[in-house]
């Protein structure tokens, strides 16, 4: 896997130049709400505050949709990523998509 300090959001890595741009690399998950998980955030609702089920959710989406990415990354010959964003399209009720993108390129130390 990619090092996370090669993943930016950035359109440059500080301290290295981009020697190769190798295109668009992503990850894509799509995740759904639980029964479980609905009636239990539900609850959490009601008294307010942050949902603890539907954050860790949410947070693992994103998890694996970066890893996703990352993996993606490496296999078509990158050793960083630049420009790193985040998207989701709820697909149907209680379903979304989660996607991670960004520019694969290889980077070596600036001289």
């Amino acid at each position: 896997m990619i090092p996370n300090n090669f993943i930016t959001s950035a359109n440059e890595l500080p301290g290295y130049r981009i020697t190769r741009n190798i295109g668009i690399v992503r990850g894509i998950t799509v995740r759904s709400r639980s029964i479980v998980g609905t009636i239990g955030a539900g609850l959490q609702s009601l008294f307010g505050g942050n949902i603890t089920l539907w954050t860790q959710l949410c947070e693992h989406a994103r998890e694996e949709a970066f890893e996703l990415m990352s993996q993606h990354a490496q296999q078509a010959g990158g050793n960083a990523i630049v420009g790193m964003r985040y998207d989701t399209t709820e697909i149907s009720q209680g379903v979304a998509e989660v996607l991670a993108y960004g520019t694969a390129v290889v980077v070596e130390v600036a001289r």
